[in-house]
């Protein structure tokens, strides 16, 4: 019986619990922290723009293609595509739940190079955008303005270069999205229809005027070799590049004659800096702002990672513009911290109800202190199973330990009846030992048994529900797996010390006699 294993020794059933709780606190601190597990499937998000194109236009020579090319990539599940008028395409690529988003993406992106060359050639100069869609958002970031004084184009690119990059440098964070992409500074140029008539020009014709003319060019060296002017140095001749203002964009010439007239492009269009999209707009306590999506990377701990992104922006906060603030209005770690407050709290509760159970019961503070010892052992150990098996600290492992705290007990209390109710007999504390713990021993296994066998087909469930429970389940488990070496090592070593001190008694007053009898001369 296992039971004996451990009376004859004690030494090694302590340092087996010790073992198996320090096991457990080394796991806490290194297992990710969540409000759910990971039961979102893996997305990749394929992205293109065809300016000025209807959205059956858009479906028909960009989403139909993209899609018959990505149909079959590894793993996949389905796809989605969305088309609207303003000649967006954005196509949606869902996988298995436990496939690799980052070589799904991967994946993705090598079906999509195969089909760019058959493209429209306006989709092939504003690029094909191929991005791992991050689902488990954290928190959102918000940079509003007091004083307002700053417009939502100024604030939007104000994080998009200053807090973005940082923000994606912590760790922890999977990525930093700017919610309503599209507010970055570009140059606006309204055409006048009437004024395009009446000087017999389109929009083609304005649009290759503009990359005619915004346009950087090498114009060469001087002095390179060979050259037969025997120039000592090397000159680089340097042009103007693209276009830096509005003003710039406004003298850009359509049309000239022999005589020197000009048609530029104020004469045609009104030309402005302004966003690049105005189809989004955010605000905050009825104020512009600019909202910043911060997403958790997988396996990574959440309540750390949000600390740490609070802490930057704290940082960043001292360069900020006067008048300009940050907040964060959505935090899905405030549950998280509630519930493992919540954990902490019940198992403290729990425990108190189990000392005074025992206690009443059994009227032996001595023996009210074995299921008070055997409980943490069996829970905190719990977390080692939790990081072998790769679960996370979320909200269902923490109600599964929850439900664990009262079951883990029973069986200790069990065991400690039958041994003290042998010693109260009169039979010796060791053989009170042995024959206690064998007798309800296997009766102890057997109930545990049962109970894992509830939760054991659990986690074989299919789909997303299976996903849920399944470390639920693990959990109750784990903290069950314990229950009965737990059991047997604490109350069979408790006996077994009582026997060896009594033991140890009567061999020092034995020793202390013969000493005595050593020391009268003869």
């Amino acid at each position: 019986m296992i039971s004996r294993f451990f009376i004859d020794r004690p030494v090694f059933a302590a340092v087996l619990s010790i073992v198996i709780t320090l096991a457990g606190l080394v796991a806490m601190r290194v297992l990710p922290i969540a409000q759910y597990p990971e039961i979102v499937p893996p997305e990749v998000s394929v992205s293109a723009s065809y300016s000025g194109a209807s959205a059956e236009t858009v479906a028909q020579t960009v989403a139909a293609p993209l899609e018959q090319q990505i149909n079959g990539v590894d793993n996949m599940l389905y796809m989605r595509s969305t088309n609207t008028g303003d000649g967006t395409m954005t196509l949606t690529v869902t996988f298995k739940i436990g496939t690799n988003p980052d070589q799904a993406t991967i994946n993705v992106n090598n079906r999509v190079q195969r089909v760019l060359p058959t493209l429209p050639q306006e989709v092939q100069r504003t690029g094909v955008r191929v991005d791992k869609k991050s689902s488990s958002i954290l928190q959102a970031v918000i940079l509003h303005d007091e004083s307002g004084q700053y417009d939502p184009i100024y604030l939007n690119n104000y994080a998009l270069l200053n807090v973005i990059d940082d923000l994606k440098r912590v760790p922890g964070v999977g990525d930093a999205t700017l919610f309503g992409a599209g507010k970055d500074y570009s140059m606006r140029i309204w055409l006048r229809p009437d004024k395009l008539a009446q000087y017999s020009l389109t929009p083609s014709d304005v649009s290759a005027a503009i990359r005619e003319q915004n346009a950087q060019f090498a114009a060469g060296r001087f002095g390179e070799e060979p050259d037969a002017s025997g120039l000592a140095f090397t000159y680089s001749a340097t042009t103007d590049g693209r276009l830096p203002n509005a003003e710039a964009f406004e003298n850009i010439i359509l049309k000239s004659d022999s005589n020197a007239a000009t048609l530029r492009l104020k004469d045609v269009a009104r030309v402005e800096l302004g966003a690049q999209a105005y189809n989004s707009a955010a605000n905050y306590n009825g104020k512009p702002a600019a909202a910043i999506g911060i997403y958790l990377q997988p396996g990574a701990n959440a309540l750390e990672t949000a600390e740490g992104v609070k802490a930057r922006m704290e940082e960043l906060k001292q360069a900020f513009p006067d008048g300009i603030t940050y907040a964060i209005p959505y935090d899905t770690t405030r549950f998280v911290q509630v519930s493992i407050d919540e954990v902490i709290k019940t198992f403290i509760e729990a425990m108190v109800l189990v000392v005074l159970v025992v206690f009443v019961f059994l009227q032996n503070l001595r023996a009210t202190l074995i299921p008070v010892i055997a409980v943490p052992i069996s829970i905190i150990g719990t977390f080692a199973g939790m990081y072998i098996l790769g679960f996370s600290i979320n909200l269902l492992t923490l109600f599964g330990l929850i439900l664990a705290i009262g079951i883990v007990v029973d069986d200790a209390i069990v065991v400690l009846e039958n041994i003290y109710h042998r010693i109260e007999e009169g039979e010796a504390p060791l053989a009170a030992a042995y024959n206690g713990a064998r007798q309800v021993g296997f009766a102890i296994i057997s109930t545990t048994m049962v109970v894992c066998a509830v939760f054991v087909p659990i986690m074989f469930i299919a789909g997303q529900t299976g996903l849920l429970f399944r470390e639920l389940a693990a959990a109750m488990i784990g903290a069950l797996r314990d229950r009965p070496v737990n059991t047997i090592i604490s109350d069979a070593c408790s006996a077994a010390r009582r026997s060896a001190r009594m033991i140890s008694g009567v061999t020092s007053k034995l020793s202390s006699g013969l000493k005595r009898i050593r020391l009268v001369p003869p």
